[in-house]
């Protein structure tokens, strides 16, 4: 497929995804979504051990574009639920399943679809001049792509609804705070410290880094005696990997692991 709303690339390990409508901070439309499907399967066929998502230009994403098709209002209203159904709800579950960690950029405004499609990644970082902003309200919609998941476990029930019924900008190092992202991080350096976490996840166990993102995610709705079971079930997997064997030897003999994500 060709690209023309998003820029794709992998190497030494990495998969990049870009997505690039900078003209629109670069905000959704169908297209934009087939080309990401396109591209995110390629990312575990081409053999990446890290995906790093980021936007071109001088925002994240601004999340759905009103003037696609998609959603636009015409004689008839438009469905939104077969907009979820079709394409954000693949594409936040797809996100999710990689089995392999999901890095996230924000570089500019995140708002809408585009803010819940960060959080929906396994680190965030963002730069301190990007916002969040939950503009759902100020349309007479509910936050979606998984926003209503994130949001409560993220940040607690209290801020989840002041951000779902305010729509207020939340700033990045107030997401920080609260704990809805891992970093905020000057503007200049945002990109270097993405590009050094990418490819230090390259480089390390990607089995367990899979198994760890799964057992993480399911706690939320396991209970005690079930996560315990889902960790004796992935340590006794990650136990056997070839990964764990050069841990172990590289740790006895003091020196750095090679890992080969085995």
């Amino acid at each position: 497929m060709t690209y023309e709303n998003i820029l794709y690339a992998c190497t030494g390990g990495v998969a990049r995804i870009t997505l690039h409508r900078p003209d629109k901070l670069n905000s959704f439309t169908e297209a934009m979504h087939g080309e990401l499907r396109d591209a995110l399967a390629r990312v575990t066929a081409e053999g990446a051990r890290c995906l790093l998502l980021t936007g071109a230009g001088r925002g994240f994403c601004a999340g759905q574009d009103l003037s696609d098709r998609l959603v636009a209002p015409g004689e008839r209203p438009a469905d939104i639920g077969a907009a979820i159904e079709n394409h954000y709800k693949p594409l936040v579950l797809t996100i999710r399943a990689l089995p392999l960690p999901v890095v996230c950029a924000v570089n500019g405004v995140a708002a809408g679809a585009g803010a819940n499609l960060a959080l929906a990644c396994d680190i965030v970082l963002a730069a301190r001049s990007a916002a969040f902003i939950q503009a759902f309200c100020k349309l007479g919609l509910i936050p979606d792509a998984g926003g209503t998941h994130f949001l409560p476990r993220l940040a607690g029930t209290a801020r989840a609804l002041g951000l779902a019924l305010l729509g207020d900008k939340l700033s990045a190092e107030e997401a920080e705070r609260w704990g809805l992202i891992w970093q905020c991080l000057d503007d200049d350096k945002l990109m270097t410290e993405a590009e050094r976490l990418a490819t230090h996840f390259a480089a390390g166990p990607t089995l367990g880094y899979a198994r760890t993102k799964q057992a993480i995610y399911a706690a939320s709705t396991n209970t005690l005696e079930a996560q315990l079971d889902v960790e004796r079930d992935f340590q006794r997997e990650c136990g056997f990997s070839a990964d764990y064997r050069e841990g172990v030897a590289a740790f006895m003999a003091k020196r750095p692991p090679q890992f080969k994500g085995e």
